[in-house]
C-alpha cells in the first residue's frame, strides 16, 4: 500500500513515527512523512536514517511568541514590571498562538500533501494533523488512520485555562477518528479513554524500542540517576533537584534538549551534553538508574507511558518513576523500580534508595521484561493491522 503520515513534529527527533514507517516499509508498503521543521542535512541523508520504501518531506513553522536565551539557568531569572507584564501577556495569548500556528502549519503543509498522493491510506500523527489528513483521504478514497499519541484536550498546556476549547475539541476530535478505520495510541489507559468517548477500534502500540543485541552485565551497585528526555514544564524537575540535595554526593543527571523560556535552579544537579538516541544507552548504564518523572497535573500524564521508560528497560537499568496510574501498573507487574509521589522529594529520595537497596532484584525484573517490552512486539500490532486494513 502507499502510505501518507502526517506529523507536526521535527520527524528527526521522532522516534515513534520512523519507527512506524520504518516497520511498514520493512512488511512491504511504501510510506512518505510529511513533517516539521527537518532539518536539512537529516534530509539529505535520510536513507541512513530511515532505510528504503520511507522518504520525507518539511514543510516550517513558525517559532511566534518564543521568546531567545531558553535554557536552564541557576537562579531565578529577571524581574520587575515590565518582565511581568510580558509574561502575562503570554500566558495569556499562548492558547490562541497555538492554535494558530498549528493552522498555519496546515495550510502551508496542504499543497505538499495534495501533491503526495492519491495514496491508499493516510496516517495523522496526532490531532493537530488529523483534520488535514481526514481532508484527503475523503479526497482520495483512502483510508483514514488515526494515530493519537496523547490524550491531545487533556494535556498540561502553559497560558490560561480553556476549558470550553477542550471540551470542544474532544468533540470535534471524536467526529473526525471516528472516520478512520483504526485508532493507534500508546498505552491501554489512553486507549480506555477513547473507546469510553466513543471510538471503537482502538488499538496499542507502545513507545517501545528494539530489543538490544546484546546487553552487558548489570553493575551490583548504581552510580547515580539520569534523566534523559525533553527538560521543561510539566516533567518534575524541580522536585527532582530538591531530591537531589538530600540525595548528593550520589550523582543526578539531566540529558537532553531544553524548552525555550524554560528556567530551573540546577543545584547540585549535573548535566551531560545531549546525545543521539541510540547512543543514550551506554549512559543509562554508566548511571544505573533512569528517571521517568511527570508532574500529576492532568489526565494526559496519569494515562501516560513515557519513552524513557522503554528505553531504560532497552538498556537494562532499573528506574524511579511517578506515581501514576499507567505508569504504576507497568512498573509493578514487571518489576522495574521504584515509585515516587509527583512533587513530593522526600517520596523521591526514598524510591531512590529503595532501587539502590534492591538493584539487583529491579535488574532481573528490567532484563525479563525486555521479552515483552520491545519494538519488535509492538510492530507486529501495527503491520497485522495494516495488513488487514483495507479488506
Amino acid at each position: 500500500m502507499r502510505i501518507l503520515m502526517i506529523a507536526q513534529s521535527p520527524i528527526a527527533g521522532d522516534s515513534r513515527i520512523l519507527r512506524e514507517a520504518t516497520a511498514l516499509a520493512a512488511a512491504g508498503h511504501t510510506v512518505h512523512v510529511i513533517g516539521r521543521d527537518v532539518p536539512e542535512a537529516w534530509l539529505a541523508d535520510q536513507q541512513s536514517e530511515v532505510g528504503p520504501g520511507v522518504t520525507v518531506e518539511s514543510v516550517s513553522r513558525s517559532s511566534g511568541l518564543r521568546a531567545g536565551g531558553g535554557g536552564l539557568t541557576v537562579g531565578h531569572g529577571h524581574s520587575g514590571p515590565k518582565v511581568l507584564a510580558k509574561r502575562f501577556g503570554r500566558w495569556l495569548l499562548l492558547p490562541e498562538h497555538r492554535a494558530r500556528t498549528e493552522k498555519q502549519w496546515r495550510v502551508a503543509a496542504a499543497p505538499q500533501v495534495a501533491a503526495a498522493g492519491p495514496v491508499d491510506v493516510v496516517h495523522a500523527h496526532d490531532f493537530n494533523t488529523l483534520e488535514l489528513a481526514a481532508e484527503y483521504a475523503s479526497r482520495w478514497s483512502a483510508a483514514l488512520v488515526y494515530d493519537s499519541h496523547e490524550l491531545w484536550f487533556d494535556r498540561a498546556l502553559p497560558g490560561r485555562p480553556t476549558p470550553l476549547w477542550r471540551a470542544r475539541g474532544r468533540r470535534y476530535e471524536l467526529s473526525l477518528a471516528s472516520r478512520a478505520k483504526v485508532v493507534f495510541t500508546v498505552s491501554d489507559g489512553i486507549a480506555a479513554r477513547l473507546r469510553s468517548r466513543g471510538l471503537p477500534d482502538v488499538r496499542v502500540v507502545r513507545n517501545t524500542f528494539p530489543r538490544a543485541d546484546d546487553v552487558p552485565p548489570a553493575p551490583s551497585r548504581p552510580e547515580g540517576l539520569l534523566y534523559a528526555g525533553r527538560v521543561g514544564a510539566g516533567r518534575d524537575l524541580s522536585t527532582v533537584v530538591a531530591a537531589a540535595r538530600q540525595l548528593a554526593p550520589f550523582r543526578t543527571v539531566l540529558m537532553g534538549s531544553v524548552d525555550p523560556n524554560y528556567r530551573l535552579d540546577l543545584g547540585p544537579v549535573e548535566t551531560v551534553p545531549e546525545r543521539p538516541l541510540d547512543e543514550v544507552d551506554d549512559t543509562l548504564r554508566a548511571y544505573g538508574i533512569s528517571l521517568v518523572t511527570l508532574t500529576n497535573t492532568c489526565e494526559n500524564h496519569r494515562l501516560a507511558l513515557p519513552n524513557k521508560l522503554f528505553h531504560a528497560v532497552r538498556a537494562g537499568v532499573p528506574v524511579v518513576a511517578a506515581d501514576l496510574p499507567e505508569l504504576r501498573a507497568v512498573v509493578t507487574q514487571y518489576k522495574l523500580g521504584g515509585l515516587y509521589e509527583p512533587g513530593n522529594p522526600q517520596s523521591l529520595v526514598a524510591a531512590v534508595r529503595g532501587v539502590i537497596e534492591n538493584y539487583g532484584t529491579y535488574t532481573d525484573g528490567v532484563r525479563s521484561a525486555a521479552a515483552e517490552l520491545n519494538w519488535e512486539h509492538d510492530a507486529t500490532t501495527l503491520t497485522t493491522t495494516y495488513a488487514n486494513l483495507l479488506h
